[in-house]
């Protein structure tokens, strides 16, 4: 899910798609109108889910999509090598998430660790562990 809104409304830290993944900006320049064209800008953004870095250039008044991300809390129910497996505190439904690239992370995960995950345009990521 993503609502539209205008380039020039956007600024660094926020979420746009760009080449239709969620993304944060981490980089946003501006460059003044011509004398034959708008004003364009420039964008950097990582990718939430698959931390590419992606770039778009395009005019300010040029709409763009926002993604819809979903803040919820989980506990961990099992570990694998290559995911985890886990249940949403709130509505007990049970799923399994890629196990996170960052170290800090995954190294603090354990069964009946409370985490927090971040949903959006159908993908699922460990943010961060809760507590302990």
């Amino acid at each position: 899910m993503s609502r539209p809104t205008d380039l020039g409304s956007v600024k660094e830290g926020s979420y746009i798609l760009i080449d239709g993944e969620p993304c944060r900006i981490v980089e946003y320049d501006k460059s003044k109108p011509g004398k034959h064209g708008s004003a364009k800008a420039r964008v950097v953004g990582i990718g939430l889910f698959d931390n590419v870095k992606r770039t778009m250039v395009s005019p300010v008044a040029s709409n763009i999509e926002v993604p819809m991300i979903e803040k919820r809390s989980g506990q961990v129910i099992s570990l694998a090598p290559n995911n985890v497996q886990i249940m949403d505190l709130q509505t007990f439904a049970i799923f399994d998430v890629p196990m996170p690239p960052e170290e800090e992370i995954k190294s603090k995960l354990a069964a009946g660790m409370e985490i927090e995950y971040w949903e959006g345009m159908g993908k699922k990521k460990i943010m961060r562990t809760k507590g302990g």
